[in-house]
């Protein structure tokens, strides 16, 4: 799905089995460069996954808008931005 972030429009997937709000730093920093200034520095956690291991960095607080014919839906998610993450969406 495709939401809106910041004024731009960026690709999301929702996962209802997740335990967090996830974005890769490399996608972060490739899509959405203005959101840099804006990461809070958190304490380093490790983060399993089937790959492996991940560091958070951070997190972000941005609203998300998600399009809807009847309304708009915003969300204000806690995003941790994970260091060596590969994907390529906001992972909800």
């Amino acid at each position: 799905m495709t939401v809106c972030i910041d004024n731009a429009q960026n690709p999301l997937t929702i996962d209802s089995g997740a335990q967090f709000s996830i974005v890769a730093r490399e996608y972060l920093y490739n899509h959405l460069p203005n959101l840099e200034r804006q990461l809070f520095k958190t304490k380093a956690n490790n983060f399993k996954s089937a790959s492996g291991k991940m560091i958070s960095i951070g997190a972000i607080f941005k609203e998300i808008i998600i399009p809807h014919l009847k309304g708009n839906i915003r969300l204000n998610p806690d995003l941790i931005v994970l260091e060596d993450a590969q994907i390529q969406v906001f992972l909800l």
